[in-house]
């Protein structure tokens, strides 16, 4: 049966790898994301795509009403949106607490506001029963990550999540967490990852190899399959053993 998918960061890197998977799956596709271009050059097939800032309100309604009149329910929610900041315009100052504010408000606005505003507005949309949230978090949630406002940012989404999954759940809906280690392919890194610390991260794993947004969509789209009916309020790490369950 075809599903209902929004999926916003879905231009890029994780968010596009799990939009073709369910595309390719005959699931009606919309992809978010801040930059319409970005958006069309993704060419998944079939999709819709809706260019808005998720951390503003207003363009965050008039989401809601595009999918209202799009889709109606929504099946599945998936949050790729989000990054660390660092491909933000720079502002220009030089007063060093300014710089920690703007750090904080940027890495909690790009991580936290675009998946809180954006389930809120489709919230009564959910399909009842069958039903998925999904968000993306971190290994940084759990061990830092150098930049302790991205770290931060990401670990909030988990008490969010587990607060949903509880008064969801008598709905039929479930709502989990994926939380990925170094993946390569992604535009977080910006300009690219030094060699010294790409060989650094893949050591820190059991399987010695880098992770794919592949490997991140799969364990998406297999949380949003009726065979995980029964996971909910739960954290996957897909790290390929960097970081360890707990």
């Amino acid at each position: 049966m075809t599903r209902n998918v929004v999926i916003s960061g879905g231009g890029t890197g994780i968010g596009l790898a799990t939009a073709q998977v369910f595309a390719a799956d005959g699931d009606q596709v919309l992809l978010l994301g801040r930059r319409g271009d970005v958006l069309e050059r993704a060419a998944v097939p079939g999709a819709l795509t809706y260019a808005a800032d998720l951390a503003d309100p207003e363009a965050v309604r008039g989401v809601a009403g595009f999918v209202g009149r799009e889709f109606g329910a929504v099946d599945v929610l998936v949050h790729c949106a989000g990054g660390s900041g660092l491909l933000e315009p720079p502002v220009g100052g030089d007063d060093p607490l300014d710089a920690v504010a703007r750090d904080w408000t940027v890495s909690f606005r790009l991580n936290v506001l675009t998946a809180v505003l954006l389930t809120e507005a489709l919230r009564e949309r959910l399909a009842e029963p069958g039903g998925r949230v999904l968000f993306l978090s971190s290994i940084a949630a759990y061990r830092g990550s150098g930049r302790g406002s991205y770290a931060a940012a990401k670990a909030a989404l988990h008490p969010y999540a587990h607060d949903l999954a509880r008064s969801l759940g008598p709905h039929g809906i479930t709502v989990n967490v994926v939380a990925p280690g170094y993946i390569e392919d992604t535009g977080f890194f910006g300009d690219g990852i030094d060699e010294e610390r790409r060989a650094r991260l893949i050591a820190e794993t059991s399987d010695r190899r880098a992770g794919t947004p592949g490997d991140v969509a799969a364990t998406l789209h297999w949380l949003a399959s009726p065979g995980a009916a029964h996971i909910t309020s739960q954290i996957i790490q897909v790290n390929g053993g960097a970081e360890r369950g707990h």
